[in-house]
This record gives C-alpha cells, sequence and structure tokens, in this order.
C-alpha cells in the first residue's frame, strides 16, 4: 500500500489491484468480503455500506472522473474506547472501493490506533489473490 497525505493533510493508505491479480470481479463483491472481515473482527461493528457513486451521479452538479466506474464505501468502527469526546471526529472507519475499467483501488484513512490501521491495511492486501 502506499501512504500519501491527501490534499496535503489526510493521512490515506492507497492500493491498485488489476484485475488480473484478483478473484474479486465487483466492487459488491469486495465490499461484501469487507464486510466479513469487520464482522469477525472481536471489536469492530459493521455500520453501513454508502454508494459513494450512485449519490454523486444524482447530484446535478456531480463531477466523477470518467475513469470511475463505480465506488462505494464500507463504514464500521473499532471503537473500544471514549477516552475523550474529540476521539468522535475520527470515527467510524470507512474503505473505499472503487472501480475503473482495468484495477479496483482502495483507499482508507490511518487509524488513531496504529495496529488497526495495519489490520485494514492486512485485509485490503487480502483482496490481490490471483
Amino acid at each position: 500500500m502506499t501512504k500519501t497525505n491527501l490534499l496535503d493533510k489526510y493521512p490515506v493508505y492507497f492500493l491498485e489491484i488489476a484485475k488480473s491479480e484478483t478473484t474479486f470481479s465487483s466492487v459488491d463483491a469486495i465490499i461484501d468480503f469487507l464486510k466479513t472481515k469487520v464482522e469477525a473482527h472481536p471489536i469492530a461493528t459493521y455500520i453501513a455500506t454508502f454508494d459513494h457513486y450512485a449519490h454523486t451521479l444524482s447530484l446535478a452538479d456531480h463531477v466523477i472522473d470518467s475513469e470511475i466506474k463505480n465506488a462505494k464505501n464500507l463504514i464500521f468502527c473499532f471503537g473500544k474506547q471514549l477516552p475523550n469526546t474529540k476521539i468522535l471526529a475520527v470515527r467510524p472507519r470507512s474503505i473505499g472501493v472503487s472501480e475503473t475499467e482495468t484495477e479496483f483501488h482502495i483507499a482508507l484513512m490511518e487509524a488513531p490506533n496504529e495496529q488497526l490501521t495495519v489490520t485494514m491495511q492486512e485485509w485490503a492486501k487480502e483482496l490481490r489473490n490471483a
């Protein structure tokens, strides 16, 4: 995975997977796989799947990169503690899954807990399975 500071401030990890490198054939299949990872995790809770592509497309003045064919976010939370009120600003977590003609792109923001960031990266890397 590649780490970047999106817009010079958000620590984001990004993984590009060629469709020839995976047995997954759609964004929905990838979301379903990641949802099983969340549901199997001892402290994670699945919240929702957001169809970002459909939402953006429904807006009259939408802008969507012409290469993007589909885009959804898996929303979940690792929240085991509420040590202060500010922690709510970085919860819940989201893993974005988008599709182009030849690739799937996985994007996630760094979590406050380093081990949970590693966990999300491991889930994403398992998608490259061919």
